[in-house]
C-alpha cells in the first residue's frame, strides 16, 4: 500500500477493481482547503482514459509490473503472437491490448507490460519510431507545391500514412507510431 505522494507517471494502480496506468498527475495545494492530486489515468483493460482527483495522503494500491522485450512473430485468429527474447516462451496478445497494430512488422521488438502477480500481459508498446517500405504510392502532381500538399501511401504492413508528394514506391520511411506521422526518408 502506498499514498498519493508515491504517484508518478507510468505507475500502475488497482483502482475501482480495474488496473489503471497513470498518464499525468499534478499535485495541487490551493490557498484554501486541503491539498489534492489531479490525475489522468488509463484503464489497461478497456483503454478508457479517466480524469480522477485523489485527496492528498489517501491510500493507493500499486501493482507490480515488469517491462519485457518480446519479438513479434505472426498474427492468427487468437491474436498477435510474440516470443520472449530471454526465455523463448510464446504468448498471444489480443487486438485490444495493442496500439498501432497496423505498424507492426514481423521480427520487430516491442515492450510488453506484464503483471507479475499472475504473469498476464497488460499492454504492448511499439518503439516510438519504425522504419517501413512504401508498397503503393500514387504519383505526385508536378507543380502542386503550395500549402504543403500530402498524399496517402500504403506501407509494407498495410497501414496508410499521409506523406509529402515526393515520396514514391520503394522508399523507406521513418514513421512515428504514436501519431502515424511521416518523419523522414531513410537511406
Amino acid at each position: 500500500m502506498a499514498t498519493t505522494a508515491d504517484i508518478r507517471n507510468g505507475l500502475v494502480i488497482n483502482f475501482n477493481n480495474d488496473l489503471f496506468q497513470v498518464i499525468e498527475f499534478q499535485h495541487v495545494k490551493p490557498g484554501k482547503g486541503a491539498a489534492f492530486v489531479r490525475t489522468k489515468i488509463k484503464s489497461l483493460t478497456s483503454g478508457k482514459v479517466l480524469d480522477n482527483t485523489f485527496n492528498s495522503g489517501v491510500a493507493i494500491y500499486p501493482v507490480r509490473v515488469e517491462r519485457r522485450s518480446f519479438q513479434y512473430l505472426y498474427k492468427d485468429e487468437t491474436g498477435y503472437n510474440f516470443m520472449d527474447n530471454e526465455t523463448f516462451d510464446q504468448i498471444s496478445i489480443s487486438d485490444k491490448l495493442l496500439t498501432a497494430a497496423d505498424l507492426l512488422k514481423e521480427g520487430q521488438v516491442v515492450e510488453v507490460l506484464i503483471n507479475t502477480e499472475n504473469e498476464t500481459p497488460l499492454t504492448c508498446e511499439l518503439p516510438s519510431f519504425v522504419e517501413l517500405v512504401v508498397t503503393y504510392a500514387e504519383p505526385g502532381i508536378k507543380g502542386d507545391t503550395a500549402n504543403n500538399p500530402r498524399k496517402a501511401v500504403e506501407v509494407e504492413t498495410g497501414a496508410r500514412i499521409m506523406v509529402p508528394m515526393f515520396i514514391e514506391e520503394g522508399d523507406k520511411l521513418r514513421i512515428d507510431t504514436r501519431t502515424y506521422d511521416y518523419v523522414e526518408r531513410v537511406k
